[in-house]
Formats: C-alpha cells, sequence, structure tokens
C-alpha cells in the first residue's frame, strides 16, 4: 500500500499529536489528578441513585435493576 504525499503527512501529524500525549506524570503532580473534579463521574453514588430512579419511573429497559411501571410517579 502506498500512500501519497497528503496521506503521509497527515498520518505523520497525527502519529506526532498522540505522542505529545503522552506523558510520565510525576509524583507531586498526582495529587492534582487524583481531584474529585478530575474524575469521569465526580459524584458515582448520586448519579447510581438518579438511574435506578429513573428507570423505576420510565420503564426503560435497563442492565441492572428491576423497572417499574411507567407512570412518571416520583
Amino acid at each position: 500500500m502506498k500512500l501519497t504525499g497528503l496521506a503521509a503527512k497527515m498520518l505523520l501529524l497525527t502519529v506526532g499529536a498522540l505522542l505529545v500525549g503522552c506523558t510520565a506524570v510525576q509524583p507531586w503532580e498526582r495529587g492534582n489528578l487524583a481531584k474529585p473534579q478530575m474524575a469521569l463521574d465526580p459524584y458515582p453514588l448520586q448519579n447510581a441513585l438518579r438511574a435506578h430512579n429513573y428507570g423505576s419511573r420510565e420503564a426503560a429497559a435497563g442492565g441492572n435493576a428491576a423497572q417499574g411501571g411507567g407512570c412518571g410517579c416520583y
């Protein structure tokens, strides 16, 4: 498979951009990354409760809880 000049440049640019994002985290920087604001889900218990309530009210097809009647009642 032969790459054209533009395709080769785009591939090189993409690989270079991906490699720039890889870095070693120093021990003194790890405290900043461990803050709750940096988590993908900073409130996992609260979000699980909301998802359970939503699934119970809406009778949506969920993966981990019994579903309710779908009347929308609280």
